[in-house]
């Protein structure tokens, strides 16, 4: 039997699954989903020195990516838009969309299928070496540890077996409802269209599809809940040693959010929390959510309610683990706030339920948006700084010596989702 590699040990350690393929859309036979979000880096401006370092760390050197920009945690800041078009009467073909003035990107959009995909042959992995890794699991808002935490989980690999010691709390179920693309879709961003969305570029307005085989009724309105929410102004203070406190101001349109973080202390250990009152939740939650599971977590205490603007990690959780405690460690935030889903069907549902109804298009319209903060380092009173600034008050050196760990961190992050 093949010995299993230290990845896929700490792609289950960390519990980051990936989604099952989708089944074929059922429903009318043309669907349209929209994907809105907003990303940025807490404390860290969209543009400039800052803000390009950034954007490297977290692998968006190449600039707008075609299909889909806005899953989970972005590489890119800022707005992002992700269509995706299914169209059973003439599947694969072309499509316009028409759009409003406010977007910024012309009078349409041009969706367009993928390639064909190719078969791109997997490298071998090296032979894995014994090794240990420990992790521990955190959770809630909280100053100081609370009973009963963290559950802790140790994974060996010596002499090519594979061996489990304690276990972390299962994950939380969360339903795939991404678009498992094929060439039967049209896309946009696409290879040959990849305009980025502007700052302030807005979807509210009339919106029409055209091209072969569409329906010809299919134009809809689209209003503020289906608009790119606002940036998640999100405040981070104190050390790794330290109750790391967090602070936001609220998000307009927010239903709710939600904070997950990773600590690598040194290579054998690493720490997750979550903001949750329940053990479990997991990264798995930094996506789109339907109404009802953001209802449903609000009660049980997954999620935190849409008034909240703080929470606090416990005290020394992300603490190196090396010689004083003190360097060779690194944590990284996520956060996301849920935001309105709209969803448009013509003709609409009739409310006889004895009324035949064959709708000819659905709509789909998901927000939300996220932010990511590098732990352990002050970005309270960043968000203000200019661009060219930063480099010149003798403060540097700590960042650099933190910035190979913070790569290798989140390039381990971004190949494990």
């Amino acid at each position: 039997m093949r010995r299993p590699p230290l990845k896929l040990a700490l792609a289950t350690a960390l519990i980051v699954a990936l989604p099952a393929s989708s089944a074929p859309p059922t429903g009318p036979e043309t669907q349209v989903w929209i994907d809105v979000a907003t990303h940025s880096m807490a404390g860290m401006p969209d543009m400039g020195m800052l803000g390009g370092l950034a954007g490297r760390m977290m692998g968006g050197e190449r600039g707008p990516q075609a299909y889909p920009q806005s899953r989970n945690i972005p590489a890119s800041q800022g707005r992002l838009l992700d269509i995706a078009l299914h169209n059973r009467l003439k599947p694969g073909m072309p499509a316009d969309q028409a759009v409003p003035a406010g977007l910024g990107v012309g009078k349409s959009l041009s969706l367009l299928p993928s390639p064909p995909g190719k078969n791109v042959e997997q490298p071998q992995d090296p032979e894995t070496r014994d090794i240990e890794v420990t992790i521990r699991q955190y959770w809630g808002c909280s100053a100081t540890v609370r009973p009963g935490q963290p559950k802790v989980m140790t994974l060996k690999i010596k002499n090519g077996q594979f061996q489990q010691n304690g276990a972390l709390a299962p994950g939380l179920f969360v339903p795939d409802r991404d678009i498992d693309v094929n060439p039967s879709y049209a896309l946009w961003p696409n290879l040959k269209n990849n305009k980025r969305v502007a700052e302030r570029s807005s979807l509210v307005g009339q919106h029409r599809i055209t091209g072969d085989g569409i329906p010809a009724s299919l134009q809809f309105e689209l209003g503020q809940n289906a608009d790119f929410m606002p940036k998640i102004a999100l405040q981070t203070r104190g050390e790794l040693t330290d109750s790391i406190g967090l602070t936001w101001q609220p998000v307009d349109r927010a239903k709710a959010y939600f904070l997950n973080a990773i600590a690598m202390q040194d290579e054998r250990n690493f720490t997750m929390w979550s903001s949750a009152e329940v053990p479990g939740a997991g990264h798995e939650l930094v996506n789109y959510l339907t109404g009802s599971y953001i209802d449903k977590w609000l009660k049980q205490k997954v999620l935190l309610a849409p008034g909240s603007t703080s929470c606090a990690i416990p005290q020394g959780i992300f603490k190196a683990t090396g010689k004083g405690g003190q360097q060779g460690g690194f944590a990284s935030l996520n956060m996301i706030a849920y935001g309105p889903e709209t969803n448009i069907t013509w003709p609409p549902k009739p409310t006889d339920p004895k009324q035949p109804w064959d709708p000819e298009w659905n709509v789909r319209v998901r927000t939300k948006a996220t932010t990511v903060a590098m732990l352990g380092m002050d970005l309270g009173g960043m968000d203000g700084m200019p661009a060219d600034e930063g480099d010149g008050d003798g403060k540097q050196d700590p960042g650099k010596k933190e910035e190979g760990g913070a790569k290798k961190l989140l390039r381990g992050l971004m190949r494990n989702l």
